[in-house]
C-alpha cells in the first residue's frame, strides 16, 4: 500500500494471502529529479526545441523567447516525470517482485525472489540532494534483452532501499520485524582501495577513454558556439619543434590527469566486505554505489591484466556470478590494484587449482605463424610495388611488421595455460589483455571441443567450458588434442571423459 505523497507503508499482517498487496510508489521527490534531468522527456526535447526554433523565427528571437522556450521544455519534462511516477509501482512479495510501469503501453515484470542475482543501490549527486537513491535488481531472466535484465526502482529513501535489498537477498518477509531474526553478522573486510593505486589508471584503456571523451565533447561544444563567443587564438607555428613538444606534453598530462580523476570518481573509497552470506562493495565519489552479491552464487573469479598494467604488476579482479548481468562492473572484487592483491582476493573465493600447464610446441608455432602472416603479406605487396614503381616504403613496412610479429606470437603463446585441481580449474589467454579465469568444478554445465583444419593437422584443439556465470564460456586455446578429454574430466568429473576427438 502507499501512503500520502507516495511514501511506502508497511504491509498489514492481517492481509489476505489470496490477494497480493497493493503496489508501492516511490517518493514524490523523484519527480523533481527527473524533471531536472529530463529523464522521461529526453526523447521529446528535440521535437520541442525544433518547434521552439520555428516559433522563434516568427517571433522576436530575444531573451524572452529563450526564457519561454526553457520554461516550456521544463514544464513538459515536469509533466512527463509526474505521469511516469504516477504510473510506476512495485510490489515486493514473499515469493516474487513485480514492477509495473508505462504511460500508454503498460508493462508488468515479475521476477521470483530466488532468481535475484544481486542488488545495487546507487546514490547519484542529484539524488543525494533530495535524499533519494536508485535500486537496481539484477534478475537475469534469459528471455529478455540485456537492457531488461534488471529491475530499476528509482526514487526510494535510503531506509526503504535497505529494506528492499535485505528482503530480496535474504527472502525475508516484509511484515516480520527485524527483531525476530538473528543480529547482523560482523563484517569481514576483504579489500580496501588504496589511493596510491590511482596512479595505475593511466595504464588502463577504459580510464583513458574518459579524458578523450571529455576533450571531444569540449571541441564539439566549441564548434556549436557563435563566432562572437569563441576566443581569438593565434594559430601555432607547427614548424617550430618547441610548440609541437609542448602540445604533446600537454596532451599527455591531460590524459594522465583525466585518467586519474576518472578512476577516482568511480572507485573512491572502494571497500569490499563479507557480511554473512553476501559480498558488499561500496564505491564512488559523486555517485555512491552499494552492490551486494550472494557468495553462494559465485562460481569463480577472473584476474585481468592489460599490457600497460603488466608493466607495473597491476591487475583487476572480478567475481563470476551465476546469471549476473554486466559482471564486469557489478562483480568487481578489486577495480584496480597490485597483482598480488587481486590474486589473494580471487583465491579467497575459489580454491587454487595449482600452477599452469604449458601448451605444446605446436601451439607456439601456430601463434608465431599467425602473428607473422600479416607482415609477410605486406612484404609480398612491397616486393611487387618495388618491381613496378621502384618505391620501397611498403617493403620496409612489411619487413618491420614481420619482424615484430615474432615477439608478438611468442607473447601470445606465453599467455596460454590451463590447469585442473581437486575442486577447481583455470584457463588463461590473451596478449593485449591477459585474463586468467579460475572456476569451481560445479560451475561447468557442458564441454565443447573445436578443431579447425590447421589445428587438426598440428594435433591441437580448443576446449570450451560452458558455465552459467560470467561470459558463459571460457576456452583453453590450442591444447594438445589428446589432452582435451583428460583436462575436461579432471576439471569437472568423469562424465566429461566421454568427449571424443572431433576430427
Amino acid at each position: 500500500m502507499s501512503g500520502p505523497w507516495g511514501q511506502p507503508q508497511p504491509h498489514s499482517p492481517q492481509a489476505d494471502p489470496a490477494h497480493p498487496p497493493a503496489g508501492r510508489r516511490t517518493s514524490w521527490r523523484v519527480v523533481l529529479v527527473h524533471t531536472a534531468t529530463f529523464r522521461q522527456a529526453r526523447s521529446f526535447v528535440p521535437a520541442l526545441l525544433g518547434l521552439g526554433a520555428v516559433v522563434g523565427t516568427r517571433l522576436d528571437a530575444g531573451p524572452w523567447t529563450v526564457v519561454a522556450l526553457v520554461v516550456g521544455v521544463t514544464l513538459a519534462s515536469l509533466g512527463f516525470a509526474a505521469l511516469s511516477w504516477w504510473r510506476f509501482s512495485y510490489t515486493d512479495g514473499e515469493t516474487a517482485m513485480v514492477v509495473t510501469r508505462g504511460l500508454l503501453s503498460r508493462s508488468v515484470r515479475t521476477v521470483p525472489n530466488d532468481r535475484v542475482r544481486g542488488v545495487e543501490v546507487e546514490a547519484p549527486a542529484l539524488h543525494r540532494v533530495f535524499g533519494l537513491v536508485r535500486v537496481r535488481v539484477d534478475a537475469a531472466a534469459g528471455a529478455v534483452s540485456n537492457d531488461e535484465e534488471e529491475l530499476v526502482v528509482d526514487g526510494l529513501t535510503p531506509a526503504e532501499a535497505d529494506r528492499l535489498r535485505t528482503h530480496l537477498l535474504t527472502r525475508r518477509a516484509p511484515d516480520v520485524p527485524a527483531e525476530a531474526f538473528e543480529p547482523e553478522p560482523v563484517e569481514e573486510e576483504f579489500a580496501r582501495f588504496d589511493n596510491r593505486w590511482l596512479l595505475y589508471a593511466p595504464l588502463v584503456g577504459s580510464y583513458l577513454a574518459v579524458p578523450l571523451a571529455a576533450v571531444g565533447a569540449l571541441f564539439r561544444l566549441t564548434d556549436e558556439l557563435p563566432d562572437r563567443w569563441r576566443p581569438e587564438l593565434d594559430r601555432p607555428d607547427l614548424a617550430d619543434g618547441t610548440v609541437v613538444v609542448l602540445v604533446v606534453v600537454a596532451a599527455a598530462l591531460l590524459l594522465v590527469v583525466g585518467a586519474v580523476v576518472g578512476s577516482a570518481l568511480v572507485n573512491w573509497r572502494f571497500r569490499l566486505v563479507r557480511r554473512g552470506g553476501s559480498l558488499v562493495a561500496v564505491r564512488g565519489l559523486v555517485t555512491r554505489r552499494h552492490t551486494e552479491l550472494e557468495v553462494d552464487r559465485i562460481r569463480g573469479a577472473a584476474v585481468s591484466e592489460g599490457l600497460g598494467m603488466r608493466c607495473v604488476r597491476a591487475a583487476r579482479a572480478t567475481a563470476l556470478v551465476t546469471g549476473l548481468g554486466d559482471a564486469t562492473r557489478r562483480g568487481q572484487l578489486l577495480p584496480l590494484g597490485p597483482r598480488e592483491e587481486a590474486w589473494a582476493l580471487a583465491l579467497r573465493l575459489v580454491e587454487d587449482p595449482g600452477p599452469l600447464r604449458a601448451h605444446p610446441p605446436a601451439a607456439r608455432r601456430r601463434r608465431v605463424v599467425r602473428a607473422v602472416a600479416g607482415g609477410v603479406v605486406v612484404t609480398a605487396g612491397g616486393v611487387l610495388l618495388l618491381a613496378l614503381t621502384g618505391q620501397c616504403w611498403l617493403l620496409a613496412v612489411g619487413v618491420v611488421l614481420a619482424v615484430l610479429g615474432v615477439p608478438l606470437g611468442l607473447g601470445r603463446y606465453a599467455a596460454l595455460g590451463h590447469a585442473a585441481g581437486p575442486r577447481s580449474f583455470t584457463v588463461r589467454s590473451g596478449w593485449l589483455v591477459r585474463e586468467q579465469v579460475v572456476l569451481q568444478r560445479r560451475a561447468v554445465v557442458g564441454w565443447q571441443v573445436r578443431q579447425s583444419f590447421f589445428q587438426r593437422r598440428q594435433g591441437l584443439a580448443t576446449v570450451v567450458a560452458a558455465v552459467g556465470a560470467g561470459s558463459g564460456g571460457y576456452q583453453a586455446l590450442d591444447v594438445a588434442a589428446a589432452d582435451a578429454a583428460p583436462f575436461a574430466a579432471a576439471a569437472s568429473g568423469r562424465w566429461a571423459a566421454t568427449l571424443s576427438d572431433p576430427g
